[in-house]
């Protein structure tokens, strides 16, 4: 059983015990449990249910392994040819790490 669920504006596929990496959520606690309730496609074995834009009655249940982890580092070159022009910029995203405890349909 599979679910596709909205969180923070981007879509995973959540599968219990899966770990996912979703954009920071903000006054979130180790250990706390959220529930997420925009819920766009379930399968239970084989039976599809489509959302209209969501699925009614349906949530993914989770559980917050570390509220905030540092994603790779990105870096960001900017350069004009023959003007003497360079700009390095580096970014790391912050991501909050949950598990999939249980998706209720």
């Amino acid at each position: 059983m599979y679910a596709i669920v909205e969180i923070n504006g981007q879509q995973f596929k959540a599968e219990e015990g899966k770990k996912l990496f979703v954009h920071h959520i903000q006054n979130a606690e180790s250990g706390a449990t959220v529930e997420f309730e925009k819920v766009l496609l379930v399968d239970n074995n084989g039976t599809v249910t489509v959302g209209v834009p969501t699925v009614e009655g349906a949530k993914v249940v989770c559980e917050i392994v570390s509220p905030l982890v540092k994603g790779d580092k990105v870096l960001v070159f900017h350069k004009k040819r023959r003007k003497g022009y360079k700009k390095l910029n580096g970014h790391r995203q912050q991501f909050t790490e949950i598990t999939i405890k249980q998706i209720i349909a």
